[in-house]
């Protein structure tokens, strides 16, 4: 190792997308290495709107392992923090910086400690897969730092110990999780079935209904789910396999719009009180699934997907700009802003679509027509304040390496938070 008196600080930054599933993985066979009851699908979002930024580093001079999560210190004591560590520890590489003076072995990183930043630019643990995001980009940055010489299909694996959904941030675009067969999940990795680019006018928009913390934790819900319901195996063998084989087989807007909606309305049917409970336990969230239900049943076939992730903030899919542009003006109907909010700061990511919708401003929004699918003398129905804000994004790539060291997050002077 270099000279340990020089106190040199090595730093890594990279940042990693969340990711939204179509068919959900809701239930696990084993709780220690997060193995899935069934196989599951998600549309990767692009980084530019949702995504969280890690920063590690490491140093002779750190004492302990530590790590800070959106400005506060947390504990990394937990077992999914020390499960990812070592498996990454037992990877890593001979590792050399001629210009710093810097040598480590292989045998060296089992003894120096780590310095890990992290911030998510969306709420975190209010359903929107912030862990998603924060165990893949925890994993890829300790990685890169470490030099690993694991493909990501092999970091996915160790992602998923961390947090099952992590293992398909390791991807941009359309990604499928494959439940495995062996007990040591050896098999239970991500794969890439699309990247991003498949479908450029591909448009999702969050309702976000809450920003707050959930009181109880996806964990918690699938473990009580797995527990009481004769039917969650059901839909995992009999239900889920043939709709995850279609999509797989023929990944198109319409086949994601048809499918998404089904197994939703199936998960909300068949896990009914849990789903109430963890996930739609505000009536704003089932005024949305009104809102395009209403609108798919008018035009007689799906206009736009929803679904949910673990949380009461709704996700809607949308085929293309134009579909977007006309889901946007019904959500902005039914759930417009209070009259003093600043629209930047309703609808945010992707603000073309606003443009698409014709709507410019407040003054554009309180004038937006009834959805021709409401008829006759039957009342609109308007719920201002409902809804906390929009984001408009799009599919997305996968982790990448910040290389401006202006964007890291600890400083290269002391390695503890700018």
């Amino acid at each position: 190792m270099a000279d340990q008196s020089k106190r040199w600080i090595l730093m890594t930054t990279a940042q990693t997308p969340t990711n939204i599933a179509v068919i959900k993985y809701w239930g696990k066979r084993d709780e220690n290495l997060i193995l899935p009851i069934n196989d599951s699908i998600s549309v990767t979002l692009d980084p530019e709107h949702l995504c969280t930024t890690t920063t590690v580093a490491v140093s002779p001079s750190f004492d302990r392992d530590r790590m800070w999560l959106n400005k506060k210190e947390i504990s990394l004591s937990s077992d999914r923090y020390q499960r990812c560590l070592r498996e990454i520890r037992s990877r890593a590489n001979d590792f050399e910086d001629e210009k710093k003076g810097i040598k480590i072995t292989k045998k060296d990183w089992e003894n120096l400690h780590v310095h890990i930043d992290s911030y998510n630019n969306f709420p975190t643990a209010a359903g929107l897969a912030s862990s998603a995001a924060g165990f893949a980009c925890f994993v890829f940055s300790l990685a890169r730092l470490m030099n690993v010489k694991e493909d990501l299909g092999k970091l996915s694996a160790i992602a998923r110990q961390g947090s099952g959904s992590a293992c398909r941030s390791l991807y941009g675009g359309f990604v499928k999780w494959n439940m495995g067969k062996n007990d040591d999940g050896s098999d239970s990795v991500a794969v890439q079935l699309a990247d991003e680019k498949h479908w450029d006018d591909l448009v999702i928009i969050i309702a976000v209904v809450s920003s707050r913390q959930k009181e109880t934790s996806s964990t918690t819900g699938m473990r009580e789910t797995v527990e009481t319901s004769k039917l969650i195996q059901h839909r995992a063998k009999v239900f889920l396999c043939p709709l995850t084989c279609l999509i797989h087989l023929n990944i198109s807007p319409y086949r994601i719009n048809r499918v998404t909606n089904k197994d939703n309305r199936r998960l909300v049917s068949e896990l009914h009180l849990i789903f109430l409970i963890l996930i739609l336990a505000r009536v704003q969230s089932f005024r949305i699934i009104g809102c395009v239900e209403k609108w798919n049943s008018a035009e007689g076939s799906p206009q736009a997907a929803y679904t949910f992730d673990a949380g009461p903030n709704a996700v809607l899919i949308a085929r293309n700009r134009k579909v977007a542009a006309l889901l946007l003006q019904r959500l902005l109907f039914h759930f417009p802003p209070h009259p003093d909010t600043d629209l930047d700061s309703y609808v945010i990511g992707d603000k073309s679509i606003l443009k698409d919708a014709g709507v410019k401003d407040i003054n554009d929004v309180e004038a937006l027509p009834p959805p021709p699918e409401i008829k006759g003398n039957i009342p609109a129905q308007k719920y201002t304040g409902d809804v906390s804000y929009f984001i408009c994004t799009r599919p997305g790539r996968g982790p990448v390496l910040l290389g401006d060291e202006s964007l890291a997050l600890l400083s290269p002077e002391t390695g503890l938070p700018k």
